[in-house]
């Protein structure tokens, strides 16, 4: 692709970059099927050959972009999808990321747009917040119908139970069990701790089981990506900032071997700090996090698993957009539940998104619910007794589609290695039938 950016233009760190990511796409449209929402809709604008294009004359024109072109853009997935068939490996998600931080530099989203988007930014990232805000949604819920479409999501997605806090995310070390053959911090996350405490307490059972010694690391909190993807740089990089802060202190301290995370959203955020702080002054220091950020299911194939049981389970594993195109992690997940002994069924367009994608399904609330009963068909038509995936919001997503329990991958590996029986699998499956287990 030609561009014209000026030499003026091109004196900024941002906009050269950018400049370098658009002059390598050839336009050819290798992208195209792979796009969820060219899917649902058959717009060439709203495909990431027609996105690229907007934000090349969005970004060389450096005034207040059209509203169509907002628009498109805003309705990008960011699942990445088409990044797995460029031929040309254009990175789009440093574009996308540039062209919603110029959207919220130079646009005037309307008022209850602003004000939602706010709500979101001051609420999601911190667990005590959202915990109220949940509350609230709960008492709300009878009220939806007549609630505005955006806010109404919101409260659909709220959960009927929230589990109560967890001891196990606050600041501390949980020494391994046995012989300690590594240390790791564990990001415990920002909403995950409120809509999903079993996913921390299973990843810290099964590492502290096979030898590893678990840091929680005192000021590390949100990741950032929440408001990352919403083109709130500042807010954004001040998360990711403390948490590098604090998980350098370890690093200098008694050092890791690894940085977990069990949100795949998170880590493919995280593994791009080296790329968020690469003009900063904390650059060196990000660039060691990201070299030592794993997604769990990384840090689990590199263990020699002690399986207690054999599990008689049928599991679709669905996998996230940010875990199979963010990392590039497609098969290890997997290995790992089929050498557990789990039955491991894959959905048809398992490469195609559940329309979770951080805040989308509450920022665009009909695409999405059109992505999740797509995902959740195909999901149901292998008929599996359970459902796997590797992200807090996808989970989330999928439970609100189905009543098959959908259960943190982490939860079943631990259940097999001598962890309790999964909650949600526990009132769906009676283990006295022995269909959930067999003694191994």
């Amino acid at each position: 692709m030609h561009t014209n950016f000026t030499p003026e233009q091109l004196t900024n760190p941002a906009i050269d970059y950018s400049n370098s990511v658009l002059v390598r796409c050839l336009q050819c449209g290798y992208c195209l099927e792979n796009c969820p929402t060219f899917q649902l809709s058959g717009d060439e604008l709203q495909t990431p050959r027609g996105r690229v294009a907007q934000i090349k004359d969005m970004l060389e024109s450096e005034g207040s972009p059209e509203d169509e072109t907002v628009e498109n853009i805003d309705r990008c997935l960011s699942c990445l999808a088409c990044m797995s068939t460029c031929p040309s490996f254009v990175n789009y998600m440093h574009l996308v990321d540039h062209a919603r931080e110029h959207i919220e530099e130079k646009y005037q989203r309307p008022l209850l747009d602003r004000a939602l988007r706010w709500s979101l930014t001051k609420i999601l990232p911190y667990p005590g917040r959202l915990r109220l805000a949940m509350r609230g949604a709960q008492m709300a819920k009878r009220l939806a119908p007549v609630l505005p479409v955006r806010v109404r999501g919101l409260v659909e997605l709220t959960p009927g139970k929230l589990p109560p806090p967890s001891m196990n995310d606050k600041p501390q070390v949980f020494p391994a069990l046995g012989e300690r053959k590594r240390r790791v911090a564990l990001m415990t996350g920002c909403a995950q701790k409120t809509l999903n405490t079993d996913i921390n307490d299973a990843t810290i059972r099964i590492l502290r089981r096979h030898g590893c010694e678990v840091v929680i690391a005192r000021d590390a909190g949100c990741c950032g990506a929440l408001t990352h993807h919403m083109g709130k740089t500042a807010d954004s990089k001040a998360a990711a900032a403390r948490n590098i802060r604090a998980w350098m202190a370890e690093v200098d301290g008694e050092g890791l071997d690894a940085i977990v995370i069990n949100t795949s959203g998170c880590g493919t955020v995280i593994k791009d700090y080296d790329h968020t702080f690469r003009n900063d002054e904390l650059a060196e220091k990000a660039m060691t996090i990201s070299s030592l950020a794993r997604d769990l299911s990384e840090v689990l194939a590199d263990i020699k698993m002690d399986y207690k049981l054999k599990p008689d389970l049928r599991v679709a594993y669905h996998a996230t957009c940010s875990l199979q195109f963010g990392q590039r992690i497609r098969f290890g997940p997997k290995k790992l539940l089929k050498s557990a002994g789990f039955t491991v069924l894959e959905p048809r367009d398992s490469h195609v998104c559940c329309g979770s994608a951080g805040t989308y399904n509450l920022l665009q609330p009909e695409i999405s619910g059109q992505l999740r009963e797509r995902k959740v068909n195909t999901l149901e038509a292998v008929r599996p007794d359970a459902i796997a995936a590797g992200n807090i919001g996808c989970m989330v997503q999928i439970g609100h589609g189905t009543d098959i329990p959908v259960v943190h991958t982490v939860e079943l590996l631990d259940w097999v290695t001598g962890g309790p029986v999964p909650p949600k699998l526990l009132e769906a499956v009676r283990v006295s039938d022995n269909k959930a287990l067999v003694a191994g």
